[in-house]
Parts: structure tokens; sequence; C-alpha cells
């Protein structure tokens, strides 16, 4: 993909993020992550049935870089079951520590395959990830 189609991908999911909103709804998991080195805060929601995330929502105050990541990563995960979730998260994460990774899965998510070149960035792209991940590893869903 080439650098401007990145960056035009990029800004289109900061400036109108999907699914950005919380919904106030018990049978959604959420959980709320935060990073001490900018000002990156956002609350991420997930709703599993079956095995699958059914639904997601995220908000908060963040850079262009985690909002944006954010959008993607929910519209990446809707609609895949939590075994396929944990897979393209590894990805992701291997992706963005400059390890192999399986690119087929990640869908737009690929847009950050360089973002290690700004290693100031990659916590940035990486925080709404990280939620999910702690999300399921909690085990009760």
């Amino acid at each position: 993909m080439d650098k401007d189609l990145k960056r035009e991908i990029i800004l289109e999911n900061y400036q109108n993020p999907k699914n950005k909103g919380l919904v106030d709804d018990k049978s959604y998991h959420e959980i709320n992550m935060d990073s001490e080195s900018c000002i990156d805060n956002i609350t991420v929601q997930l709703k599993i049935e079956d095995g699958k995330i059914v639904d997601a929502h995220f908000d908060g105050e963040a850079c262009a870089i985690c909002t944006s990541s954010a959008s993607i990563m929910l519209e990446t995960l809707i609609g895949k079951d939590i075994k396929e979730v944990e897979k393209i998260i590894e990805s992701f994460e291997n992706m963005i520590d400059e390890k192999d990774y399986d690119s087929e899965i990640l869908e737009l998510a690929l847009v950050y395959d360089d973002i290690s070149k700004q290693a100031n960035r990659k916590k940035c792209a990486l925080l709404p990830w990280w939620g999910v991940k702690k999300l399921l590893s909690k085990g009760d869903l």
C-alpha cells in the first residue's frame, strides 16, 4: 500500500472514526486504557455473543494514530470469533514490533505496517488493541 493511501486511510479514520461513542448497555464488556506518555485515554466496549464480537464501540481523548487505530481495529474485529480475534491481535502486535505476521488477516490495519519507524507512535497504535487483548484475557466472555 502506498504512503499517500495509508495517510488518507489514517486521516479518514481519525476525522470520521467508525464505532465511536459508547453505549449504555450492561451486556457490553468495557475497559479503559490510557498512556502514561501521551494524551491517549480511550474506553473500548465489546459485545460478545456465542464466542463472537457482534458489536463494539470506543470513545475518549486520543491522538490521530490511536483514534484511527481504534476505528480500524473495531471494523476489523466485529463479526470475528474470539480465536480469530486473538490471531489478528497477535499478528498486529508482531507487525508493529517488526516480527513475522500474517498480512492476510489484518485488513486495513496494514496501514500501520511502518509505524515502527516512529517508535514513539507504536504505543499509540497498540493501545486500543491492548485493551481488547486485556478484555479477552479475563476469560469470562
